[in-house]
C-alpha cells in the first residue's frame, strides 16, 4: 500500500551550527564503528530501527547489494550499545564536494524516550565534521519517529527543502 508522505531535507554548513544535546542521559551508551563491512549487521540495524517507520527501500537488497554499498569506501556505520546490546546506529556517506549525508539514523524501539537520540545525533554530526565535511545533510519524513524532525532541528539542522510523494508501506520480498 502506498501512503502520502512529506520528506524534509535538512543541513548544516558549519560545525558551529551544531547545538549539542544537553539532556542528561538516563542510559549511557558506548559507540563503536563497525570497521569490517558486514551486510548482516547493517540489514539487522536497518530493519530493527526502521520497521515501525516503513523503511522499505533496502529490504529488497540482496547480500551482494549490501556488500557493494558497504565496501564502496564512502560509508561508515556506527553502532550505539547499551549494556552490550545494540541500541541504535547511524550510517554516514561521504559524497562529492565535501558533502556528508547521515543516510540512516535511529534507535531500536526499546531505547527511545531515554535521551539517547539527541546524544547519538550530536555524536554523528561531530563525526561528519571530523571527516572533513563542508556540509552535513540528512532527510527525514512524516512516517519517521514523531520526534525525528524536532530532534534534527534541536541539534541545529536547518530545513532546505520539503518534498511530497508517496511511500510504500508494505514489506517487499527480501532477497537472500
Amino acid at each position: 500500500m502506498r501512503v502520502p508522505v512529506f520528506i524534509y531535507h535538512l543541513e548544516m554548513t558549519d560545525p558551529a551550527q551544531l547545538i549539542p544535546a544537553t539532556r542528561p542521559l538516563g542510559t549511557p551508551f558506548t559507540l563503536m564503528q563497525a570497521e569490517i563491512p558486514c551486510p548482516e549487521l547493517n540489514r539487522f540495524l536497518y530493519t530493527a530501527v526502521g520497521k515501525d517507520y516503513h523503511w522499505t527501500d533496502r529490504l529488497k537488497w540482496s547480500e551482494a547489494d549490501w556488500r557493494s554499498y558497504l565496501e564502496s569506501g564512502n560509508v561508515e556505520t556506527w553502532v550505539a550499545y547499551v549494556s552490550g546490546t545494540p541500541a541504535g546506529y547511524f550510517e554516514l556517506e561521504k559524497q562529492t564536494e565535501g558533502n556528508v549525508e547521515i543516510v540512516y539514523f535511529g534507535l531500536l524501539p526499546q531505547f527511545t524516550g531515554q535521551g539517547l537520540g539527541g546524544a547519538l545525533l550530536t555524536t554523528a554530526v561531530q563525526r561528519t565534521w571530523a571527516l572533513g565535511a563542508k556540509r552535513v545533510w540528512v532527510h527525514t519524513c512524516s512516517l519517521d519517529h514523531p520526534n525525528a524532525l524536532s530532534c534534527y532541528k534541536a541539534r541545529g539542522f536547518r530545513l532546505f527543502k520539503i518534498a511530497s510523494g508517496e511511500q510504500e508501506t508494505g514489506i517487499p520480498e527480501i532477497k537472500p
